[in-house]
């Protein structure tokens, strides 16, 4: 039995998925939310999305960070909705002049999307053989290598639905992400910020500026909401010169962190040396996100871009050197990041390895382990237990999945993402909205573009290394019902072709997105 709202959101989605394409070209133009990183979705899109978004929070779920009504939808953007809407709601229905052909008006989001909200009780989850005979087929694909490990879960009630090698761990690549954005969650937690200071050494006229571990601290003039170096140099000049001081010793301080500064995976154009101070992750061209060229060193490069600033504003300073501030400093100022909530977010939509290596290491920090890549790991792993996740034979070599030691089952990554659902872990929310939406943001946006079902409801982290490719996410299913899924696949003896894999991958999430499987 289907319940007369989701009837009307089978009639309605087609009309929203010809919305969807019709604003695809505008998404460029999208903006911050009231919390920096959060994205803020343009009308047509949210109406696209919020039903996901909604069942992550009807699925047992507290409001999410923000402005969020019980539907999972932002307050004002549903009104503005509401108001503007062409199809409009029942109140719309039958308007005189209204031409033959034009599609049925859809019901209003907040009935549609209040329907959806009952859905974990009256609307039955898929059934094991349904869905076996809908993704065997599509993950027997051999263009998708040798190694295929799948789970299906039930975000309501975190059954599983569908395994087929769900225990079994291999490389998960950036879906690894996932791991570390619950890590970072639960330890230090979705409101501690990361602070970059300057302190005064007394009795001398040396300033340090210490690096706290914030990849996202920017020099660009418009900050959109992250933290500051001009902020910074603003503060720590007029602190200076409060104290008659005009020209300083200038030192840059990098103790935070132990061990190995480079990845494992190398120099790479994917990460940049992991130190507890760098300016816009180390880019040395304008971009935010994707590869770009890196400093080679990251901290005396944010030091001389600091002294450069503070010489613009009167504050004369000496080439800059390494030092370490010592438990006498006096504070000059601070500038902080804004909440792990944010930072996880953008980490996520973006797969952005820089943010992935610093929230590990804050993991390490807040449990007193060793800030170093072998501490991140230890930290991580000891986090997800006190979950109770199913961690045999998992290991983590890292926060961002670049290391090919890391070795996860889809198994744990579906109990990561129930997890981020479950009413009992609110702060774990933004692993579901921080996830890449298919067609629309981060690491998804360009795909799904032939699969029109799965644009805006397929909810997903990707994961690519040569020889593997994953995916892991939320669907929302043909009659309403969250789903969590991980696809592992992998053959690194024959790498297959990772744009092959990638879309048979995204098949079989359609596939998911598409079926009511009973």
């Amino acid at each position: 039995m289907v319940v007369p709202e989701l009837r009307a959101w089978r009639t309605a989605r087609p009309h929203l998925v010809r919305v969807a394409r019709t604003v695809k070209p505008h998404v460029a133009r999208v903006t911050r939310a009231v919390r920096p990183g959060a994205v803020r979705f343009t009308t047509p899109q949210l109406t696209a999305v919020a039903a996901t978004l909604g069942l992550a929070l009807a699925a047992g779920a507290v409001t999410v960070a923000g402005p969020w009504d019980s539907t999972g939808q932002r307050t004002a953007e549903r009104d503005w909705a509401a108001s503007r809407a062409p199809e409009g709601g029942a109140d719309h229905a039958g308007a005189a002049g209204a031409a033959a052909t034009a599609p049925r008006p859809a019901p209003s989001a907040a009935t549609v999307l209040a329907g959806l909200s009952r859905s974990t009780t009256a609307v039955p989850a898929p059934a094991e053989q349904a869905l076996k005979k809908v993704l065997d087929p599509l993950l027997g694909n051999s263009v998708l290598g040798a190694r295929r490990t799948a789970v299906v879960v039930d975000v309501a009630t975190g059954k599983r639905l569908y395994g087929k090698g769900a225990d079994d761990v291999q490389t998960p690549a950036s879906t690894t992400k996932i791991a570390t954005a619950v890590a970072a969650l639960t330890a230090p937690g979705p409101d501690h910020r990361i602070t970059t200071r300057t302190v005064l050494e007394p009795d001398t006229k040396e300033v340090v500026l210490v690096g706290g571990g914030d990849p996202t601290l920017t020099a660009h003039k418009v900050t959109d909401g992250w933290a500051s170096l001009r902020t910074l140099a603003d503060r720590t000049a007029t602190a200076l010169k409060s104290r008659h001081m005009t020209h300083v010793t200038l030192s840059y301080d990098t103790s935070l962190y132990r061990g190995p500064v480079l990845h494992p995976i190398g120099v790479n154009e994917n990460i940049a040396k992991v130190t507890p101070l760098m300016v816009d992750e180390g880019r040395l061209d304008d971009s935010t996100s994707g590869t770009a060229a890196r400093a080679e060193d990251p901290a005396a490069d944010a030091a001389r871009r600091f002294a450069g600033l503070l010489h613009d504003r009167g504050i004369g300073t000496t080439s800059p050197g390494l030092s370490k501030a010592t438990g006498r400093s006096q504070a000059l100022a601070s500038v902080s990041s804004p909440p792990l909530s944010a930072l996880v977010e953008r980490m996520l939509t973006n797969s952005d390895n820089d943010i992935a290596e610093a929230l590990a290491r804050q993991v390490a920090l807040a449990t007193g382990a060793e800030p170093s890549f072998d501490g991140d790991a230890e930290a991580i792993h000891a986090q997800l237990k006190k979950l109770k996740l199913p961690l045999t034979g998992a290991r983590f070599a890292d926060g961002s999945g670049l290391n090919r030691a890391d070795k996860l089952s889809a198994g744990l990554l579906t109990g990561l993402l129930a997890a981020a659902g479950d009413a009992d872990h609110p702060e774990l929310r933004t692993v579901l909205t921080g996830l890449p939406i298919a067609g629309f943001t981060g690491t998804l946006s360009t795909r799904y573009a032939d699969a029109p079902t799965a644009t805006g409801v397929v909810r997903a982290k990707t994961g690519t290394l040569t020889g593997v490719n994953t995916l892991a996410g939320t669907v929302v299913d043909a009659d309403g019902r969250l789903l969590a899924f991980a696809f592992l696949t992998s053959d690194e003896a024959t790498p297959p072709d990772p744009l092959a894999a990638r879309s048979a991958l995204d098949r079989t999430a359609t596939a998911l997105a598409s079926c009511g499987c009973r």
